[in-house]
């Protein structure tokens, strides 16, 4: 009888254990989501400028101007 008591106290414990650590990892926080987003943001910035630059505007404006010939 005892040994079932403590089985079933050692089952619920693990079951409240699980449970707590599948929610304490739910989600980002607040402070995650604003290095998540500042990264996102300096990433766009870097890649506007790479795309802006004119050795790639002018990369882009050849493969555009060769894919007109060979459609044309």
């Amino acid at each position: 009888m005892i040994g079932a008591v403590r089985a079933r106290a050692r089952s619920t414990a693990i079951q409240w254990t699980l449970i707590a650590r599948t929610r304490a990892e739910a989600g980002m926080s607040t402070a995650e989501y604003a290095v998540g987003t500042i990264a996102a943001c300096a990433f766009a910035g870097l890649l506007f400028k790479i795309v802006t630059s004119g050795e790639v505007r002018s990369m882009l404006t050849a493969l555009i101007q060769k894919a007109l010939k060979l459609a044309g």
